[in-house]
């Protein structure tokens, strides 16, 4: 059998134009249902009764989305194939009070969401998007996305040490972006801008959930256009591929033998700790109401758990060319090398042997080449939601993703062909 194309072009295109439809967790979430939609999943209610029929199903729930596809005859007991992923990335939040300024400067107040790194965000073009709740309940997603706001730098004639003691940010005075002119600050201004730009009637709006994003959008890199630029590729690039391969095992000429998901969480980034985190109940309640509906017992359940397995995919570091004394020696993980295995003996990832050998036999089955990553000994390792979902569902899980430079920034950067290739590693895994 002669090796398939590495480079799918047309999957790179695609996520960059899921990256720039996705300036929030909210937007993701919706631009993922109208992707599942089009493969002819419904959307349930937690409030309704669930049937155990075959077919796509899936629940949203603010930030994050959980899907899946009951094939024709399974059991009550058959297991679950989960892909794991998260819709948040570290970013600016606007305050419950956001309009402020001084000195003839309009200005919006922001809070500081998740890790970022902040330089990356100083004099590049904001827009502002998120959801609004209106007074009856509901919500109304929100997306200016054309230069709004800008967070001005200090110019360097008025900080001589920056050149040789480096940038020093105060994260509550240097960080506050400007979006006019104006003595007179009045509160309610900000909301009622986004009201008139979202059609709604000016009072409507009475919550809020704002973040600010980088409007460049994402673009091919290099001479030979062999990378990717663009926002939010931790981790939208996980779930941009978890929406593609549902689809494809769900679409696919034969069924899979165990019950394909797709669970994608917001608040990662800082914890995971929430209703809608991979440390709240979402993913457990979903699958066990597929057991239930199915007819399942408490038995069923814990057969179904016991044999499940569960992919975290995230985004993790390719080796820094400029920095390669900050990785492992003898793991050096390149772009367009293929995604990631992540282990760590320490259980911030959750990977072990025998989840590297479902991994393998994965990207087996897929012609996928992957690569292995371990942090360096004297640096501190990041974490998932894989540690968080073995811990609190019991289900094996592997950690796994795709290497990327700049990891936090405004605008991350990967290989072209690696999107491509997780993808096609995570559909061999649901079809197994």
């Amino acid at each position: 059998m002669s090796e398939p194309s590495r480079f799918d072009r047309g999957h790179t295109d695609d996520l960059m134009s899921f990256l720039a439809a996705s300036p929030s967790p909210y937007h993701a979430v919706a631009n993922a249902a109208e992707r599942l939609e089009k493969a002819g999943f419904r959307q349930v209610a937690e409030t309704d009764a669930w049937d155990g029929t075959s077919g796509g199903r899936f629940v949203l729930r603010g930030g994050a989305i959980v899907a899946w596809y009951v094939p024709e005859g399974a059991a009550p007991h058959t297991p679950f194939r989960i892909i794991g992923a998260h819709t948040d990335s570290p970013n600016l939040r606007v305050k419950p009070l956001p309009d402020t300024g001084a000195h003839g400067w309009r200005q919006v107040a922001v809070e500081i969401y998740g890790g970022p790194l902040l330089n990356s965000w100083l004099d590049r073009d904001l827009g502002l998007a998120g959801r609004l709740t209106l007074r009856d309940g509901t919500t109304r997603l929100v997306n200016v996305d054309r230069p709004l706001l800008r967070v001005p730098q200090l110019a360097i004639h008025l900080d001589r040490s920056v050149s040789s003691e480096g940038l020093k940010l105060d994260k509550q005075r240097h960080l506050q972006p400007v979006w006019g002119l104006g003595n007179d600050v009045r509160d309610g201004d900000l909301i009622a801008f986004l009201e008139a730009e979202s059609g709604i009637g000016r009072g409507e709006a009475t919550g809020w959930d704002l973040m600010v994003h980088s409007v460049e959008p994402p673009a091919y890199l290099g001479r030979d256009q062999e990378l990717m630029a663009g926002p939010r590729l931790d981790n939208l690039l996980s779930v941009h591929a978890g929406v593609a391969a549902l689809t494809a095992a769900a679409t696919g000429s034969a069924e899979p033998a165990a019950i394909p998901v797709l669970a994608a969480f917001d608040h990662e980034e800082n914890g995971s700790q929430s209703d809608t985190g991979a440390d709240g109940p979402l993913l457990g309640g979903v699958l066990e109401r597929s057991v239930f509906a199915r007819g399942g017992s408490y038995e069923d359940r814990a057969r179904a758990f016991a044999a499940t397995v569960c992919l975290s995919s995230d985004t993790g570091h390719a080796v820094h060319p400029n920095y390669a004394e900050r990785h492992d020696p003898s793991h050096h993980p390149r772009v367009n090398g293929g995604p990631i295995l992540k282990v760590n003996v320490n259980n911030r990832y959750a990977t072990d042997g025998s989840g590297r050998a479902v991994w393998a036999a994965a990207c087996e089955r897929a012609q996928v080449p992957f690569q292995s990553f371990v942090s360096n000994n004297s640096m501190p390792c990041g974490t998932t939601i894989g540690p968080i979902t073995a811990a609190r569902h019991g289900i094996r899980t592997v950690d796994i993703g795709v290497a990327i430079l700049s990891m936090h920034s405004a605008r991350e950067l990967c290989g072209a062909e690696d999107p491509g290739l997780l993808a096609r590693a995570l559909v061999a895994f649901l079809e197994d």
